[in-house]
């Protein structure tokens, strides 16, 4: 045993004994070591463990502030700075991260008191400000798709509709707001396109005049519907009208009356319309424009700037590419028009994963078998150099080398396997390339012999090995159309030229070609074969070339050498094409004269006659009259908005009039299925009826199918019967549409 003392300065202490095994110098420096280690952790900042401990059980915001606390007292020890930065990137993304969660779960308050922590962990930390405006404004937009969806449930569909379009021009991809959107579109036909009007403008009149002055016209219009029209000062006060309108609405005998008199409105209030002509100077004056900044997540801007001006006709556009944004001012109709164009494009591109795997399979083999024999055969006198005497021909010897014959038996063989696997993510109709191998230097050398001569090399470098270029096009279907080239090329030999530059010979195997695939198939291109077969003999003369016999006279040797290249594609598809729904794809366009305008067609209920041919005016022969609603029974539709998957849908019909109703209810049975089926009844149909005043519920099962889907029931075959045998027309308000969530 040694005794091992520590000297410090003033003291001496005699250390425990230690035992050494690997002799007292080593047992020192080991000793020491822990002794340093343990001197120093006594001497760290306890604050160190403190938020170490807190950190290891995730808790790093209390960490934080323990650091924060500790560094107040001692802001020079550099272990605290470097721990409390750590902390706080750790808590600040923890925040972050669970920040995320609860917006996406629409946790609003939770979320807030998340954003509270983030400040007081770091004030200025880049995506509090930002994180902050999405939290209140996805708070804000809830609100208003509920608006929105009420509005909806109510058949107020252009209210509906402006609130997905609000919520829209701030998230564009806002899954409730699309929602909404799809659900707006499929409840009301292409046809039906009309502003925002107030309920008298959706009145039944009938109107049947002769050569009637305009203004009488709007008169009556005005008595009958309540009504007020002011007319700009240059509508011509003389302008004759001949017209007959039957059950129309206030809203669509103005739009008629309007077009064939080359006038245009401006609606005032819900009860309040401008009349003034169409013309460009008039539009200037009385139409009211106004400016929207649209911000594009995947199109090109200028491309779209391009659509915009062609199919729109836009009065003023500007695009910021750097922003990737457009600016387009025009009136609300053609902006309307420019949201349903850019959303129609404004698509993320697809993309596909290429799974590649190249393969060269080389096989040799070489044989050689046979007696190898002397070359040269001698006579002579052992030993002598120079000339030798005739004379001394009796000590002459005959002599071959040693050994006099060699057999050869040998053969060898090789298979080589290179392989090249590489997984390229490539986006639609873009390049890709792949490059597995060398490169080899080609040094080039120029003489000047101007003044004095001066000799100049400068280095390119050749490519060699394997060359893989695609281009892949994805269809809709999944397919996935693949422009291939491949190269394989390989070093033959180093060729030497003038000056001694250097070059190469470079043997190539090359094809392209272009594969329809579909999504997860494999497609094998194979037969880049280079076959060599060499056959090579030595031996003696003549002897040598006798079949089988000949290789007892001499070696042949059977060399040959193949390789093939194999290569295997797979495409398996990221990210496809989502083609929009069809109210984006099929839009009302107004006319040439007026893009985006309101449509002029009239409800398929009201007739319009044809004035027949006058020689002169005349006096009109009727005067508007306000058509009494026919009798009709009404049928209010009740349909659960949304539902989860797997989940149940409560379709509540109410019988609004005195007589008893009949119809069907009409839905996908590949997609719904009853509570309750009915015997004898066909798929997809239900058969309902009501009695006077009467109300019924039907419940329908959504089936695996429908996840993820927007469904429509809709009510069919309705007749209204009396008493005494009386039928009348139907009336159906409400909306069927209901919307499946996705599995979760």
């Amino acid at each position: 045993m040694k005794q091992l003392f520590l000297l410090f300065p003033g003291k001496r202490r005699a250390a425990p004994s230690f035992p050494a095994p690997l002799g007292g110098r080593t047992t020192f420096h080991v000793v020491l070591g822990a002794f340093v280690t343990v001197l120093l952790a006594a001497c760290a900042n306890p604050a160190l463990r403190q938020a170490e401990d807190l950190g290891r059980s995730n808790q790093w915001p209390a960490a934080l502030r323990v650091l924060d606390d500790a560094r107040a007292k001692d802001p020079n020890d550099p272990q605290l700075r470097a721990a409390q930065v750590r902390a706080r990137e750790q808590a600040t993304a923890r925040l972050i991260l669970q920040i995320e969660a609860l917006r996406g779960a629409g946790r609003w308050d939770e979320a807030s008191a998340l954003l509270s922590q983030l400040a007081l962990a770091d004030a200025k930390h880049p995506r509090l400000a930002a994180l902050t405006t999405e939290v209140e404004r996805s708070r804000r937009q809830d609100a208003q798709l509920a608006t929105g969806r009420a509005a909806l449930k109510e058949g107020r569909l252009e209210r509906a509709e402006g609130v997905a379009r609000e919520i829209l021009a701030e998230s564009p991809q806002h899954p409730g707001a699309r929602l909404l959107a799809s659900q707006v579109a499929q409840a009301r036909p292409l046809e039906a396109a009309v502003g925002e009007l107030g309920p008298a403008f959706q009145k039944p009149v009938t109107l049947e005049f002769r050569e009637a002055p305009l203004r009488q016209v709007f008169e009556a219009l005005s008595r009958s519907s309540g009504v007020n029209f002011v007319f700009d000062k240059d509508v011509r006060a003389d302008a004759r009208v001949t017209v007959f309108l039957r059950n129309v609405t206030m809203d669509e005998a103005m739009r008629v009356i309007l077009g064939t008199q080359q006038l245009d409105r401006k609606l005032l209030n819900e009860t309040s319309v401008l009349i003034f002509p169409n013309t460009a100077a008039k539009q200037r004056e009385h139409q009211e424009l106004i400016t929207r900044t649209l911000y594009l997540t995947n199109a090109d801007v200028k491309q779209v700037q391009a659509m915009v001006r062609t199919i729109a006709k836009v009065r003023d556009i500007h695009i910021d590419e750097r922003l990737n944004l457009l600016i387009v001012r025009d009136t609300p109709e053609v902006l309307r028009l420019v949201e349903k164009l850019i959303a129609s494009v404004d698509l993320p591109e697809p993309e596909v994963m290429l799974e590649v795997e190249v393969m060269e399979l080389a096989t040799d083999q070489v044989d050689s078998l046979g007696l190898q024999w002397p070359d040269t055969v001698q006579y002579g006198l052992p030993g002598a150099v120079g000339q030798v005497l005739l004379s001394d021909r009796a000590y002459f010897r005959a002599s071959i080398a040693n050994p006099a014959v060699v057999a050869t038996l040998r053969g060898t063989s090789g298979n080589s396997n290179i392989l090249a696997n590489p997984k390229i993510r490539v986006r639609n109709r873009d390049k890709a390339k792949v490059h597995i191998g060398q490169k080899l230097p080609v040094f080039t050398t120029t003489t000047n012999f101007t003044g004095s001569t001066s000799v100049a090399a400068s280095v390119s470098y050749l490519d060699v090995g394997l060359k893989l270029d695609v281009e892949p096009t994805i269809q809709l279907d999944n397919d996935v159309v693949i422009k291939i080239g491949l190269e394989v090329s390989n070093l033959i030999r180093q060729v030497t030229g003038p000056g001694g530059t250097t070059a190469y010979e470079i043997g190539t195997r090359n094809t392209s070609t272009v594969l329809r695939l579909a999504d997860g198939e494999t497609q094998v291109l194979a037969g880049l074969i280079n076959d060599e077969d060499r056959k090579s003999g030595t031996g003696i003369p003549g002897l040598s070339r006798i079949p089988v016999l000949g290789r007892l006279f001499g070696t042949q040797t059977d060399t040959r050498n193949k390789t093939e290249v194999v290569l295997l594609i797979t495409p398996r598809v990221v990210r496809n094409l989502a083609v929009p729904d069809a109210s984006l794809t099929r839009l009302a366009s107004g006319t040439d004269a007026s893009p985006g305008a309101f449509s002029s067609l009239l409800r398929r209920e009201a007739r319009v006659g044809v004035a027949p041919s006058s020689g002169g005016a005349a006096a009109p022969t009727a005067q508007a009259q306000p058509a009494a609603a026919p009798a009709e029974a009404m049928l209010k539709l009740d349909v659960t908005p949304q539902i989860p998957a797997g989940g149940t849908v409560s379709v509540a019909l109410k019988n609004e009039s005195g007589l008893q109703i009949k119809g069907e209810l009409e839905y996908d049975a590949a997609k719904l299925t009853p509570a309750q089926p009915l015997q004898g009844v066909t798929p997809g149909r239900y058969p309902v009826e009501l009695a006077p005043r009467g109300e019924r519920v039907v419940a329908f099962r959504a089936l695996p199918p429908a996840a993820g889907q927007v469904l429509n029931i809709n009510v069919s075959s309705l007749s209204a019967s009396g008493l005494n045998g009386e039928s009348t027309s139907v009336r159906l308000e409400g909306s069927g549409l209901l919307t499946v969530e996705a599995v979760k």
